[in-house]
């Protein structure tokens, strides 16, 4: 028998439409249930590819028995996190706060009034390793409110009001910012331009130089803080700033270990969300749009960085997984792919010594496996995950293999696609193959960028407002911050490939609209705004994590906007960039998001305007032309001559301008291309 989730269009509530829990959806309906009926409120937050979310499902949420407790004692409460982001941010800090960790499925409990009074995470549905069972800390909290209803209300009200307070003291509990001389004042604080170098010290501290990435495992990509590390060291090393070689190898060794590993796809491409080794061979197998976008973008701007052909492989490989298996029919871009299958994590991409001989023949299969590593012994369960962490070269040698491989793989039990568009990871999308476009001058990932923005346009925007998402014709909430500045950035990089001022205007609406909606007079933007309901805190975030922060994607477009539309000391621009470097001042390094922008800042990309010729106006030579150009400059290439932009002898015309001064007009190819990459 359905629940009450039955009528919605999230595939992870529909998951759970058929568990014997009584599920509501957040709404005032469970809300006023609870209260009607004196019962404490369960809220449970996860997302459809989520592993241990499928694990307690199957082990509490579809056991009759705790369905029972559950249904007696609570009002039950489904939330898909990547549908309502602030309700996760706000209880993840609650969860955070109460047990010093968070992840999903998050677990809250809560009252009437939303107020918050114990948290965890997975429970088993028995007690087993020391960590208590579901079923018991059910039974406990129903005993726990019969008996004790007053003083779990009190509690809550201070756990509400000592998170608010915390919320509101990230502000200002930093102090003040030593800052340089070269500071410039802004509305409501000062930039510090010193973050960026402590930033690149802090992240360079943790380098693995056996290995490659940061830190300890798991290891996630992270490829926002890669991008900001190649920035910086690529800028740096033109000033002679310490250190930036030694940044640029360890990006280059972690970028390469990643390519080699099991979190790439060998077979189908794509990454997955991140290594639960050091070494990058065994993944959490679910793939995430957002990381395969960010992915992207890193690789593409390192074959530039490294002229390393390998870097560029990688981002196209991983862009025809994109099209092949996240895009729709209308351009929209799918959100993830399960990492389970069959019952067990990871069994669709993993193999046997026998099953690819089967495939391949006994020769080819053979050579094949030891060249990716599968072996008799495995090194996942039993099986293998094909590595080449091997040391073998990089090479199209078992291209054919692969795709048979490929194909054979297609045939086992699929794994669960997401088929949510949310507007978000969408925007990244976008922005990614704009990028590669620009790397690369091949006119498919250009014509994929406008499809998803067509897409996006018609199905996720109205009126200026922009919604979550969609999925099946069906719009989700209206949107959060984060779908605002990643549809600017968009807009932004569609502009960057193709100078068409409507994309520019774009970018600058939404972010006006932005500022209508999330813009905090004191500084920075609220994760919510005026059109979405009211939470028990509003939380601002500037904090990166898998994903770039909402502040920290605004502050990239208001500054490139700025310098677009040649707006220097921009008021809102240079706010946003004070409160960020007030945020951002104990810890910087999580703050990388911010950090680009704040190097755009620092350094204004050099600008070239190409001026096309009769003869030379076929794609090919466009192509050619974008691919040819520095990817740290702000390219416009116009079909006709303008009286500002004449063209010179009748050619193909380059102007170039760079450390605040405009060179000479030049129809030589060579000469611009060895003044502009210098």
């Amino acid at each position: 028998m359905s629940n009450h989730l039955k009528n919605q269009s999230s595939p992870y509530l529909l998951q759970h439409a058929e568990n014997p829990v009584d599920w509501y959806p957040w709404g005032e309906e469970a809300f006023e249930k609870a209260e009607k009926e004196n019962k404490p409120v369960f809220l449970s937050v996860g997302y459809s590819t989520c592993h241990w979310c499928h694990v307690m499902a199957h082990e509490s949420f579809e056991d009759e028995e705790i369905a029972d407790i559950l249904n007696k004692y609570f009002v039950s409460v489904k939330v898909d996190r990547e549908e309502r982001p602030d309700i996760d941010s706000v209880y993840m800090s609650v969860c955070q706060a109460l047990t010093g960790s968070g992840g999903w499925p998050m677990s809250i409990f809560m009252t009437a009034k939303q107020h918050p009074f114990y948290a965890g995470t997975y429970f088993p549905p028995v007690s087993r390793y020391g960590v208590a069972g579901f079923r018991e800390v059910l039974l406990a909290i129903a005993k726990m409110w019969e008996k004790e209803k007053e003083s779990v209300c009190e509690r809550a009200q201070h756990i509400v009001d000592e998170i608010a307070r915390m919320d509101e003291g990230r502000d200002v509990s930093h102090g003040d910012v030593a800052w340089d001389k070269d500071s410039a004042d802004g509305v409501g604080g000062t930039v510090d331009y010193t973050l960026p170098g402590k930033a690149a010290r802090m992240i360079s501290g943790n380098f693995d130089g056996a290995y490659g990435g940061f830190g300890e495992a798991p290891k996630f990509p992270m490829p926002h803080n890669l991008l900001f590390l190649m920035m910086y060291a690529y800028l740096g090393g033109k000033k002679d700033i310490p250190d930036c070689k030694v940044i640029l190898e360890q990006v280059k060794m972690t970028l390469m270990q990643m390519r080699r590993g099991g979190i790439f796809d060998q077979i189908g491409y794509g990454f997955s969300r991140y290594s639960t080794d050091r070494i990058y061979l065994v993944p959490h197998f679910e793939k995430m749009l957002y990381d395969n976008a960010l992915l992207m973008i890193a690789y593409a701007v390192a074959y530039r960085v490294f002229e390393e052909d390998t870097f560029l492989d990688t981002a196209k490989k991983t862009a025809a997984y994109v099209l092949r298996e996240m895009t729709g029919e209308d351009g929209g871009f799918y959100c993830a792919q399960d990492a389970d299958s069959d019952g067990g994590e990871g069994k669709f991409y993993v193999w046997s010594m026998e099953e690819v001989c089967h495939v391949l023949g006994e020769e080819r299969g053979r050579k094949f496996c030891a060249y990716y590593g599968i072996t008799k012994q495995g090194n996942f369960e039993g099986k293998s995950i094909p590595h080449l962490l091997n040391g073998n070269p990089i090479s199209e040698e078992f291209a054919q293999e692969r795709e048979a491989l490929y194909r054979h793989r297609a045939s086992r039990m699929r794994l669960h696609l997401d088929d949510k568009i949310l507007t978000a990871w969408n925007g990244l999308m976008v922005s990614a193959m704009c990028v590669l476009y620009r790397v690369t001058g091949e006119g498919e990932y250009l014509l994929a960028a406008q499809k998803a923005e067509r897409f996006l346009a018609k199905n996720v925007m109205e009126d200026g407002v922009i919604y979550v998402g969609c999925r099946s014709g069906v719009r989700l909430e209206k949107g959060f911050l984060d779908d605002y500045a990643c549809m600017a950035a968009a807009y932004l990089s569609l502009y960057d490939v193709t100078a068409e001022v409507a994309w520019l205007m774009r970018a600058e609406e939404i972010c006006k609209e932005a500022q209508v909606q999330f813009g905090d007079g004191k500084g920075g933007y609220f994760l919510y705004g005026t059109l979405n309901g009211d939470l028990i805190m509003r939380p601002k975030e500037s904090y990166d994590g898998a994903l770039p922060s909402g502040n920290g994607v605004m502050a990239y477009c208001l500054v490139r906007l700025s310098q677009f539309r040649n707006r220097e000391n921009d008021a809102l621009t240079v706010r946003q960039l004070a409160y960020l470097s007030k945020t951002a001042a104990e810890y910087p390094a999580g703050h990388t998001m911010f950090l680009i922008a704040l190097l755009y800042e620092m350094y204004p990309p050099q600008k070239i305007t190409v001026v096309m010729g009769d003869r030379d106006k076929d794609a090919d030579r466009l192509a050619h032309v974008m691919a040819h150009m520095p990817l740290y400059a702000d390219v416009t290439i116009l079909n006709t001559e303008t009286a500002q932009y004449p063209l010179l002898n009748g050619k193909t015309t380059y102007y170039v301008c760079k450390n605040h001064t405009c060179l000479p007009p030049m129809n030589e190819e060579e000469y611009v291309y060895g003044i502009t990459h210098a």
